[in-house]
């Protein structure tokens, strides 16, 4: 093993990936520009020349289409995108085309494309530019979503990612690249579809990923010096969701929290919280709560900015209320990063 941080992990597999596999190669605004997309594509030009990785115009629908072309002619494209909001753009190519070539072909024709995009808060850039959009690929047939975590997270499920027939979206928040963590010193694959149980408890499941997986879990640990233990299940991988980890920590603790990086209106913790309902219904003691952002657009101003999304604060105060108890103080972690913008 070796620790690498989060984009330093993304950095190695791609050039794993690459070196192993010539069909491999990454396009994108700013992947050959001197932040190399927080490290991720840092060096990967000079070493694999420029056919291999190279910058794109901003014109995201056109790109998208080259690269499920490059995808159907046998390539392994990996897309980039430094701002999630902008695969608005891209979704009538990755919805009609990407996610239905391979049905509509028989199996016939695949689409072996990584998309990788950026989430999430930074530093007050508003309603247009820290959209997490999961849920809505989580709706359609044919795209898998992932939402590492950890850097050894990011660095497995990217590998599963481009050796995958079939279109991945990976979403990566910005506030997780500097996050530093054990990874395999060869690059390996995770299988995608398989929850991480990140603290084992028995009072409540908390069931929350990427960056409010991290939140979570700071969370848990001033939960902890009150005397409840939390239980922290990160899906890492929404399509295909691991329901069997979720039912099972609800078998064991009886209450479901869920925490989404975005809104929760017909979001991922709707389905979560369906999935609980239907399938888990016996083994709750308490109803289903859920948090996310809340139901406006993401504001600028800072001190709003902290009151739109959920925290270990507020995660915290909602566990206590679900087990009847009054908040105990006002002393739970806040938000901390490394993270500097301006992207």
């Amino acid at each position: 093993m070796k620790r690498l941080n989060y984009g330093q992990a993304i950095n190695a597999a791609l050039a794993h990936a690459m070196e192993k596999d010539p069909s491999v190669f990454i396009m994108g605004i700013g992947v050959d520009d001197h932040k190399a997309v927080f490290v991720t594509t840092k060096g990967l030009r000079d070493r694999f020349g420029r056919k291999r990785v190279f910058d794109t115009p901003i014109s995201e629908a056109a790109m998208t289409g080259i690269a499920i072309g490059a995808a159907l002619g046998g390539m392994k494209p990996v897309h980039v995108h430094i701002r999630a909001d902008f695969l608005y753009l891209t979704m009538d190519q990755l919805f009609n085309n990407a996610a239905k070539w391979r049905s509509m072909s028989g199996g016939r024709a695949s689409v072996p494309l990584v998309v990788r995009a950026v989430i999430g808060r930074s530093w007050g850039q508003g309603a247009q530019h820290s959209q997490n959009p999961q849920s809505l690929f989580m709706h359609v047939p044919g795209i898998k979503v992932v939402m590492p975590t950890t850097p050894a997270d990011a660095q497995g499920l990217l590998l599963a990612a481009i050796e995958d027939p079939n279109p991945v979206l990976i979403l990566e928040h910005r506030l997780l690249y500097d996050i530093v963590g054990d990874v395999p010193a060869l690059p390996v694959a995770v299988p995608l579809g398989r929850a991480v149980v990140r603290r084992e408890g028995s009072d409540l499941t908390i069931v929350a990923g990427s960056h409010m997986a991290m939140e979570s879990l700071k969370a848990a640990e001033f939960l902890a010096r009150h005397g409840v233990q939390a239980e922290i299940v990160d899906p890492v991988s929404l399509v295909p969701l691991d329901r069997a980890a979720i039912l099972r920590s609800i078998a064991k603790t009886g209450r479901l929290l869920v925490v989404d990086s975005s809104w929760t209106c017909c979001g991922a913790s709707a389905e979560i919280a369906a999935i609980a309902a239907g399938e888990g219904f016996a083994s709750l003691t308490a109803p289903v709560r859920r948090l996310g952002m809340q139901p406006v657009t993401c504001p600028v101003s800072k001190p709003l900015e902290s009151a739109f999304y959920p925290g270990a604060k507020t995660i915290a105060a909602e566990a206590f209320s679900m087990l009847g108890r009054p908040f105990p103080d006002a002393s739970a972690p806040e938000l901390t990063s490394a993270f500097k913008g301006p992207f």
